[in-house]
């Protein structure tokens, strides 16, 4: 189970509750957002997708505690074009 709680303007506490809970401090910037999804989703909805990506490559124990969205093209290259056809943007 994935919940995702609004910090302050475009930061966000995700909470992964699977065989342990994790907590993840997670930064969307504005620009990265609309280049994934111009707009049409929320800020929460690409959160949840990104979420759900990273899980079924890794454990959310691996996932960094603290993190800019936009990091996770870095480790996994197809992120961006993945977003993008989930939230068919």
């Amino acid at each position: 189970m994935i919940t995702i709680k609004l910090i302050k303007d475009s930061d966000f506490k995700v909470t992964v509750k699977l065989k342990s809970t994790t907590q993840h401090e997670v930064h969307v910037s504005n620009d990265f957002y609309n280049s994934l999804t111009d707009g049409k989703v929320s800020l929460e909805n690409l959160i949840q997708a990104s979420f759900e990506f990273l899980l079924e490559r890794e454990s959310n124990n691996s996932i960094l505690s603290q993190f800019d969205l936009e990091v996770i093209s870095h480790y996994f290259p197809e992120y961006e074009k993945e977003m993008k056809r989930r939230l068919k943007t």
